[in-house]
């Protein structure tokens, strides 16, 4: 990692650790910083480490709040010698140099549900049936208020501790309104906003109330540089600012550019012990048959239920693969206090139990649904496919689908959805699919599996070069590169 020529502030709603707090029986409390993982972490951390950069994050847990007391603004340590007595514990880099945002639950279910998770990601993914939702009245108003909020007491913190000239890194769709209050408090910053999710284009964005919509492309056009994953979703954000007539003295620079997964860090959890008892356990279920793996959250973008429907499809066309092949589906849940979130996992428990009736042998079960999250597992999972579905209805990249083949141990295939941003990366070598045709994913995973060995070998050899050849730096430099660092 080069050094970034000014000093870095990194923000983002969920920050670079998590902290637990424990007590013990003499009244000392223990609150311990551990290291959280994904790329956005991965991508960022090593400025963290050096010493370069400040993270701004929301306190998202009991813990975290608890810690927030405790780390004081300017990332000092603030031990509490009195009675009862809290000890905070953890490396400098997540003790000293990260500021947590508080908030109370509701402001955190309306900032954090309400608006960015139940408005827009389902705006930017495309998710809404519009002929009954959305709807935006009072209680909606509210929570936009609530999102704006919190928005500005992130800027404040921002402004508050960001060294004279530093580069300011915001990322995703929860903090879109950062800029409108920091640029005018703060000129003297370099203001990035890198968005993770795709960007919906002018038809989707025409959802969301003008007031809304024309403020939060305002805020994000007052940064110096907006980046995005692939060319199409930052063509997607300038049409938006074309059609919709955003004005703002300096038009930002969009750029482009992708994230990938730490390697290493995926290798040394394959190399654990507890991923070889998955793995071993994953060789004697699946023993003697082929393995069809998809690795999500449990959420609506992912498309796992029309996954399901194409193997459904495919059984039925090929009487041949029944008892042959098994599909394996680590989907663990996620943003369950969202209605339409719980009502998804119960539909993809249906799917799979549909499959399993119909299908379902005395000495084989064609569909495997596990739900509970196990990283170990689902890194077996990914050294173990012979094909890896990855069929999102969007999204703005995906990381398992560069993560199965640069650790895949069996020349596995890898079925993708066109509209996933990893596409634009392994498009010479995947298996590219309509998300909503399961005609198209039947056939797609019987080519997969069909497929000869010499073919599986190159082919899988060529997905690995193309899912390996950026590292998480690569992304970083990009946006250092863009701030003028």
């Amino acid at each position: 990692m080069s050094i970034p020529q000014r000093p870095v502030v990194i923000v983002s709603n969920r920050g670079p650790a998590t902290f637990t707090a424990t007590r013990n029986d003499d009244d000392v409390t223990t609150i311990t910083a551990n290291r959280g993982s994904g790329g956005l972490v991965s991508g960022l951390a090593p400025l963290l480490d050096s010493g370069d950069a400040r993270w701004v994050a929301a306190a998202l847990s009991d813990g975290d709040r608890l810690a927030a007391q405790f780390i004081g603004n300017n990332g000092s340590r603030d031990i509490n010698t009195g009675t009862p007595k809290v000890v905070l514990q953890g490396s400098d880099a997540l003790t000293q140099r990260v500021d947590l945002i508080t908030m109370s639950e509701r402001e955190q279910s309306s900032y954090y549900d309400v608006v960015s998770n139940e408005t827009l990601w389902f705006i930017h993914h495309g998710l809404y049936d519009l002929v009954r939702t959305p709807g935006f009245g009072p209680a909606w108003w509210d929570a936009w208020n609530t999102y704006v909020s919190i928005n500005e007491r992130f800027a404040e913190r921002i402004a508050e501790i960001a060294p004279e000239g530093a580069a300011v890194l915001i990322q995703d769709y929860h903090l879109t309104l950062v800029a409108e209050t920091l640029r005018p408090a703060r000129p003297d910053l370099s203001l990035v906003h890198f968005l993770h999710t795709p960007f919906a284009g002018p038809d989707g964005m025409r959802v969301l109330p003008h007031v809304a919509r024309d403020r939060m492309l305002r805020s994000l056009a007052s940064h110096d540089a907006c980046g995005f994953h692939t060319p199409l979703w930052a063509r997607n954000f300038r049409q938006c600012l074309e059609l919709f007539e955003v004005e703002v003295p300096n038009a930002p620079r969009i750029f482009n550019s992708t994230l990938s997964s730490d390697i290493s860090d995926i290798e040394q959890t394959a190399a654990s012990q507890e991923c070889e008892v998955e793995l071993d356990r994953l060789n004697q279920t699946f023993n003697g048959t082929q393995l069809i793996v998809r690795v999500d959250r449990m959420e609506l973008s992912k498309n796992i239920v029309r996954g399901f429907e194409a193997f459904d499809l495919l059984l039925a066309e090929r009487p041949d693969l029944r008892g042959k092949v098994t599909f394996l589906a680590c989907c663990y849940p996620s943003r369950e206090n969202v209605p339409a979130y719980r009502r998804y996992r119960e539909e993809v428990e249906a799917a799979a139990d549909r499959l399993n009736e119909h299908w379902g042998t005395s000495d084989w079960q064609p569909v495997h649904l596990e739900t509970n999250d196990n990283y170990p597992r689902s890194v077996a999972a990914l050294r173990r496919y012979d094909v890896l579905l990855v069929n999102p209805i969007r999204d703005g990249l995906n990381l398992v689908a560069k993560e199965g083949p640069a650790i895949n141990e069996r020349s596995g295939q890898l079925v993708l959805s066109t509209q996933a941003g990893a596409w634009t990366e392994l498009s010479d070598s995947a298996f590219g699919i309509n998300p909503f045709d399961l005609s198209a994913t039947a056939e797609a995973l019987a080519s997969a599996l069909d497929m000869s060995p010499h073919e599986r070998a190159d082919r899988a050899a060529a997905l690995r070069r193309s899912a390996t050849a950026r590292t998480p730096d690569d992304w970083l430099q990009d946006q250092l590169a863009a701030s003028g660092s």
